[in-house]
């Protein structure tokens, strides 16, 4: 266990770019491979790189998440002394600029300067809940400790199109950052932080409390302006000359938009992804408690997902099923993640879609249709909210989205 270490996941954003998925929950409690969750993947990266002293700020949908966190344990984290723990937002703890909820993953780390200062770790390892990755940073923290360095960002390649989306990283040959841009429209590389990031904690509090200082009344009292690290933060840390990069090694992708989303879930089928390969390093998780899944005969199952509890009669094609999902006899399920309980009646037909936990789609109906584009488009992806329902016979066209506990 690194004494000198901190982890700090920060689990709590709203999750807003993926619509209706995240009405009534937080985004790193949303399903990925059927059994695990988004969150999975940065605690057992953590727990795999040494780190047993590993705090979870949570603060929107907190109940959706908290019980599946389960104060650690499933992660090995409920140790006696430090270990897990949960940080929520305060009130009347500090500043204004320091009290409620975050204004950005910069800002808050700012509102947990004083818990971090309390802590006193040489280092601070920062990941985001809603990345597919499975590293072993070891390695890593051993090159930004001896690097002299105040950051190290962790960096994946992506296409310029993706890169958009995110934080672009222009370095040196020597690691060096040389500039920031965050997502830019025309992207000048497709190198992007992948939001697994490696602070000193001394000079990381020393630039956000200058940070808070400089920006002092630019926005509202409860906001200190500082935002995502890749506004303010990490262009400081660069221009004082503290910023290298260095590529996380393996598979990475930001599946914080619903055709991210599905586009992480095709990567997975197609043999992309290689997170589940290290049996050194497995993605631990809260088990559903489920019996095994099963295929009726005459079902038809091709180059797909079962989670325990799924019980197929009709066609899946290339799709993930949650726990418990019900394809019956005739129905038809292709180019779609189903969430657990979902049920797809008899004659009815989804594609390309992603349907929210105990959904109804009825019997001949159809939604959505498989589209042209090789990649996914969010135009071309239907999102079925939480407990929804297509009626019997109706058509939901490509694009369309359904509130929770609506129907169409």
């Amino acid at each position: 266990m690194r004494q000198d270490v901190l982890a700090v996941v920060q689990a709590g954003g709203q999750g807003s770019r993926m619509d209706v998925l995240t009405r009534e929950r937080a985004k790193p409690a949303l399903p990925y491979a059927g059994s695990h969750r988004l969150i999975d993947f940065a605690l057992s990266s953590m727990v795999h790189s040494g780190l047993r002293d590993v705090w979870v700020s949570l603060e929107y949908q907190v109940a959706s998440i908290d019980e599946y966190l389960s104060g650690g344990r499933p992660w090995d984290l409920d140790a006696g002394r430090r270990g897990f723990r949960r940080i929520v937002p305060q009130t009347g703890s500090g500043p204004a600029s320091e009290d409620g909820f975050a204004f950005g993953n910069g800002d808050l780390l700012l509102r947990m300067a004083h818990d971090l200062e309390g802590r006193a770790a040489r280092t601070l390892v920062v990941t985001s809940a809603d990345h597919i990755f499975n590293a072993d940073l070891r390695d890593a923290i051993a090159e930004h400790q001896s690097s002299g360095a105040a950051v190290t960002v962790m960096t994946a390649e992506v296409t310029k199109k993706e890169a958009s989306h995110n934080v672009v990283i222009e370095a040196g040959s020597d690691g060096r950052i040389t500039g920031v841009a965050e997502k830019p429209a025309r992207p000048s590389t497709g190198v992007v932080a992948t939001e697994v990031i490696l602070y000193e904690t001394a000079p990381l509090l020393e630039q956000l409390f200058a940070l808070r200082a400089k920006l002092a009344g630019r926005s509202d009292d409860a906001d200190s302006g500082i935002g995502d690290f890749g506004e303010h933060l990490l262009p400081a840390l660069v221009a004082a000359g503290a910023a290298r990069a260095a590529p996380l090694p393996g598979y990475w992708r930001d599946l914080g938009r619903p055709d991210a989303y599905l586009q992480g879930h095709r990567d997975l089928l197609a043999g992309e992804v290689d997170v589940f390969d290290h049996p050194d390093r497995p993605v631990l998780t809260h088990w559903p408690d489920r019996w095994a899944s099963r295929v009726r005969p005459g079902a038809r199952v091709e180059d797909s997902l079962l989670a325990p509890g799924a019980d197929v009669a009709g066609t899946v094609r290339r799709s993930v099923l949650g726990p418990g999902v019900v394809v019956e006899a005739g129905a038809v399920v292709e180019d779609s993640v189903l969430f657990a309980d979902t049920v797809v009646r008899r004659g009815a037909t989804v594609s390309t879609s992603i349907v929210d936990e105990r959904a109804e789609i009825e019997s001949d109906s159809r939604v959505g249709e498989l589209p042209s584009a090789r990649l996914a488009r969010d135009e071309d992806l239907v999102l079925l909210g939480i407990d929804t329902r297509v009626g019997q016979g109706v058509r939901v066209a490509p694009g369309a989205r359904l509130e929770p506990g609506g129907t169409a």
